[in-house]
């Protein structure tokens, strides 16, 4: 198996789209219809991209901004490191 950036990226994106999912959900900053919501877009995703060129290749990418937004909601905006 070649784990190249690409795919190690595209591993951490989807990790992390579930992992804030269910944080999101039990820090109740999630409700359940915005968590079906999120998943319906991940799983639709992959439909729309087939109509774009080169579409497949965008679906990491695109989950990283659906992270990018979730993260946005849940600690809303402000994810302290320190």
């Amino acid at each position: 198996m070649d784990l190249n950036s690409v795919a190690v990226a595209s591993f951490v994106a989807h990790f992390a789209f579930w992992a804030l999912i269910v944080w999101g959900l039990i820090a109740r900053e999630l409700s359940a219809i915005a968590a079906l919501a999120f998943a319906a877009i991940w799983f639709l995703l992959p439909l729309g991209l087939g109509y774009v060129p080169y579409g497949p290749a965008f679906f990491p990418p695109a989950v990283a901004v659906i992270d990018i937004v979730l993260v946005f909601i849940i600690f809303k905006g402000d994810l302290r490191i320190a």
